[in-house]
């Protein structure tokens, strides 16, 4: 019996769409963070690229659950002494919605090369409109 190892010349990348509508932050970027990776296929393997595209629409409607509206700080370094910026995550969804699932996602996989190629194929939009129509996009299964 020989173990499958795919190959790059094998991998067909299918293009998922997600609606952040009322979904946790947290369970859809780890949902997401999988497609990305392959990691709901069974031919996965960890050092082979065999994840999706990912399209995520509506991440101005993202739930965030407890008091993390107000509690939950994002924070920037501009790189100078005292550039050190906080900010909430009311404010980030006021200013860009779209770094909320970004940063989720962004902390559910691992750091190394292979993520930051990984992260080039999420596609986040705050609205419902996205302008990835004609990859014949299909809808990504929620199971929570």
């Amino acid at each position: 019996m020989k173990t499958f190892m795919p190959k790059e010349a094998d991998i067909k990348r299918e293009w998922l769409v997600v609606d952040a509508t009322d979904k946790p932050a947290g369970r859809l970027a780890v949902v997401i963070a999988d497609a990305l990776r392959g990691r709901d296929k069974p031919t996965y393997t960890p050092h082979v690229d065999t994840g999706a595209f990912v399209v995520v629409v509506n991440c101005e409607k993202i739930k965030l659950t407890g008091n993390k509206e107000d509690k939950k700080i994002y924070q920037d370094y501009s790189g100078y002494s005292s550039g050190r910026t906080e900010t909430t995550a009311r404010e980030i969804r006021e200013k860009n919605p779209e770094r909320i699932i970004v940063q989720a996602v962004k902390g559910m996989l691992p750091t190394n090369r292979q993520s930051r190629q990984t992260m080039t194929r999420l596609k986040v939009y705050a609205g419902a409109e996205h302008p990835h129509a004609a990859q014949q996009v299909k809808e990504l299964a929620l199971n929570f």
